[in-house]
């Protein structure tokens, strides 16, 4: 074969080269363009409304400004990915379907649609902003999600949706309004990091989902914070809960878990909930301002609680059961604000042990009717007789080794204001209509 034959046959055997291809607005002209398009190609779309629905069932790249509207004129999902190795990048995605039972979504990414990628995008005016439903290695990168608020709450779609899809990374997006701000069921090795939730039912809600970290994202004004259920191996680190209203963080059978670093102060009933849950690691978090600081029950075992500070929390400890419980490990317990402690030998334990319930408290929770006894003599005199011989203490929660100083998690000043915006709507009667917030 002749030289310029050879070349010519070996040009014709490599795949053509990517091409950059400019996308004018309009009804009907991103889907051709996408239909024209070889894989690779890059389609660049200017200010103004490109129309949908449409699907993606190649390797592309789309980029735009944030000017450049897709608009799926409420129908079903704006933009659907069936291929693998998509990027989604700068414009703005609107007006999905609002059938939460056929998962109208913002973006929709599908099984086989692999290493996705969806950045710096504006999601707004949809059911569900982004629903990873069977692609894996997706990464969802600073996004803003907003959400519907209609209907009710209970009703709305989330911000992102993960079903059955290992291997994403949700990584430092603005979620604000509908329901869940990350939901995850059914899904495994994932993280969760660095995102910001305001305005919605959960933070983050996880059921069945396990071998996943949810780290340095941060929750304020939720109706809760972060929702670990039905979970395994879960990593919970450096998270903020802030003046969110039930719950800061829940575990909810959920076990094998390293709860750590975390901050959960003001507004909410309960600072931590445990229910159901073993064989967890909780240590050097902070449980500040809340009605209760742990509610700790359902025969939950051999959970580790160590290093955490609880702070101003009108009730420090909610234990439901008989049982025992030690709350240290190798000689380290916890910070509890209301221990009247000494620490003679300077080692930052305290001398004496901490117990935060007697059976008056016990009696309390069983029986809410007799808070009007709480002042009479009689249990003044039951309380007094347990301070004084603790051997007619019943089973309980005991930290022997209380600490002298709390752990201190700071707040980022460009966090402060958020919080403040969000501090005492739950007094004031703010609401959304989340009257049945553990519904799923």
């Amino acid at each position: 074969m002749r030289l310029p034959a050879l070349i010519a046959a070996l040009m014709l055997a490599l795949p053509l080269a990517a091409e950059e291809r400019a996308v004018a607005p309009g009804a009907g002209t991103l889907a051709l363009a996408i239909a024209g398009a070889m894989p690779g190609d890059v389609l660049i779309l200017t200010d103004g409304a490109y129309g949908g629905p449409v699907t993606i069932d190649r390797p592309l790249t789309i980029t735009g400004p944030r000017g450049a509207i897709v608009d799926g004129g409420g129908t079903g999902s704006v933009i659907t990915l069936t291929a693998p190795d998509v990027l989604l990048r700068g414009f703005t995605v609107t007006g999905s379907g609002h059938a939460n039972q056929d998962l109208d979504s913002g973006i929709r990414i599908l099984k086989g649609a692999d290493r996705a990628v969806v950045e710096g995008l504006l999601l707004t005016g949809n059911m569900h902003g982004i629903d990873l439903h069977g692609g894996q290695d997706a990464r969802v990168l600073r996004n803003e999600i907003v959400g519907t608020r209609n209907p009710r709450m209970n009703e709305r779609g989330n911000g992102v949706y993960v079903w059955n899809s290992p291997g994403a990374l949700v990584e430092g997006n603005d979620i604000r309004h509908g329901r869940d701000g990350i939901f995850s069921n059914t899904s495994k090795d994932s993280t969760y990091r660095g995102n910001l939730f305001r305005d919605l039912r959960f933070a983050v809600h996880f059921m069945y989902t396990h071998r996943t970290e949810v780290i340095d994202n941060i929750s304020i004004g939720n109706h809760l914070g972060f929702a670990i259920m039905n979970s395994d191996r879960a990593v919970v680190t450096g998270n903020l809960s802030l003046g969110d209203r039930e719950h800061g963080v829940m575990l909810n059978y959920t076990n094998n878990s390293d709860i750590r670093g975390n901050l959960v102060r003001g507004g909410t009933r309960k600072c931590l909930f445990i229910y159901n849950a073993h064989k967890n690691l909780i240590w050097n978090n902070q449980f500040q301002g809340c009605g209760i600081g742990i509610h700790f029950t359902a025969g939950s075992e051999r959970n580790v609680l160590t290093g955490n500070a609880f702070i101003a929390n009108r009730e420090q400890v909610k234990y439901v059961g008989t049982r025992n419980m030690n709350w240290s490990h190798e000689g380290r317990g916890n910070f509890w604000s209301d221990h009247p402690a000494f620490d003679l030998n300077g080692d930052g334990i305290a001398d004496s042990a901490y117990r935060p319930n007697d059976l008056m408290d016990q009696i309390l929770w069983s029986q809410p009717a007799a808070a009007l006894l709480t002042g009479s003599p009689a249990v003044q005199l039951i309380r007094w007789s347990q301070s004084s011989f603790p051997a007619t203490l019943p089973g309980g929660v005991r930290d022997p080794a209380p600490l002298m100083r709390a752990p201190v998690i700071a707040v980022p000043p460009a966090v402060l204001p958020m919080e403040q915006a969000a501090a005492g709507r739950w007094t004031q009667g703010y609401d959304d209509d989340a009257d049945d917030y553990t519904s799923h």
